[in-house]
């Protein structure tokens, strides 16, 4: 009996790490700050589920690492630059409605163009490696530098600013807490896609062949899919999901580089790890931890905000060697 009770305690104790974490830092950190960090670490979580959400997807439908993830990352940020700028008349206007389109389109555009160029990329580099890790490493690494070098010629070597629009400037106060309009915009919007996501992959037919494909591969290809289609499915909807990221990160820090990809990768691969390779619930619990242990941190000691997400990661291996939510192939 106390064996079942244990095992119901270690199943459901990674659902109660985030509040436990947020709760613990608050005598620390005190009232006032604590909403304001809470919310912008929420916001920083978000905006890396959605980079890391299709990396996890695609390495647990098709065994794939794939280390040139942070070029789409960087060119959906840039894709936001290239929409946004002749629309600088919407973002420029206090008019809320004409802001979150501009956004919307670069949103869109970020995520198209991240997907197409995801498309090309499993179909020239990804479908010569399948089955080969060692050889997936060396040749994702070696297009992230391809890939990056493209994107400088295209843009300049030069960071490009990217202002907010007008109406998400500024912050608003609840009590003495101050927080950032944009982070606002972006928790909503990053929430609204999780939840798409989630919907589909539990409520669709083809979002239910993924997720058995994660856990069952030969099983789908014993149904009669042809799984070749759902990888590239999948890959162009995780590198689509990048874009997306890169978009509203961009936006986030006000300027964009082409190091941005860069910037967020040692964080994706945290996450992964922390949430359990290819598992996409994982992966939005490690994400929020993730952004509130940095935000925290940050606040608390600024030198050590890395590395406590790397203490973070080293702890849950203690207590769960496969990450929290291990996806179990059969």
């Amino acid at each position: 009996m106390s064996g079942d009770w244990l095992g119901r305690i270690n199943r459901w104790a990674p659902y109660a790490l985030t509040p436990v974490i947020a709760l613990a830092a608050l005598p620390a950190i005190g009232p006032g700050p604590w909403v304001t960090l809470t919310v912008a670490g929420l916001t920083m979580g978000i905006m890396l589920f959605l980079v890391a959400a299709g990396l996890t997807l695609i390495f647990g439908l098709m065994d794939v690492l794939n280390f040139a993830h942070a070029a789409f990352v960087t060119l959906g940020a840039y894709m936001a630059v290239t929409v946004l700028r002749p629309l600088y008349g919407w973002t420029s206007e206090q008019s809320l409605a004409l802001n979150l389109a501009a956004l919307l389109l670069a949103l869109v555009a970020a995520a198209i163009a991240s997907g197409v160029l995801g498309f090309v990329f499993e179909r020239l580099v990804i479908r010569q490696v399948y089955g080969a890790p060692l050889r997936q490493i060396l040749i994702t690494i070696g297009a992230l530098t391809v890939i990056e070098q493209l994107i400088i010629v295209i843009w300049g070597p030069q960071g490009i600013p990217l202002p907010k629009p007008a109406a998400l400037r500024g912050s608003i106060f609840i009590g003495s807490s101050s927080i950032e309009t944009y982070r606002l915009f972006a928790l909503c919007v990053g929430l609204a896609v999780a939840l798409a996501m989630h919907l589909f992959l539990t409520r669709t037919r083809l979002g239910l062949v993924v997720r058995a494909g994660v856990e069952d591969r030969e099983m789908i290809q014993a149904l009669g899919y042809r799984i070749r289609r759902v990888f590239i499915g999948v890959f162009m909807a995780g590198t689509a999901l990048a874009g997306m990221g890169g978009m509203m990160w961009g936006q986030y820090q006000a300027v964009v580089s082409s190091q941005i990809g860069d910037s967020m990768t040692i964080l994706v691969f945290i996450i992964l790890i922390i949430g359990g390779l290819g598992s996409v619930g994982g992966c939005f619990i490690g994400a929020i931890l993730v952004g509130l242990t940095s935000n925290y941190v940050s606040f608390l000691e600024p030198k050590l905000a890395l590395g406590s997400n790397i203490l973070l990661m080293a702890l849950i291996l203690l207590w769960h060697p496969r990450g929290l939510f291990p996806i179990s192939h059969h």
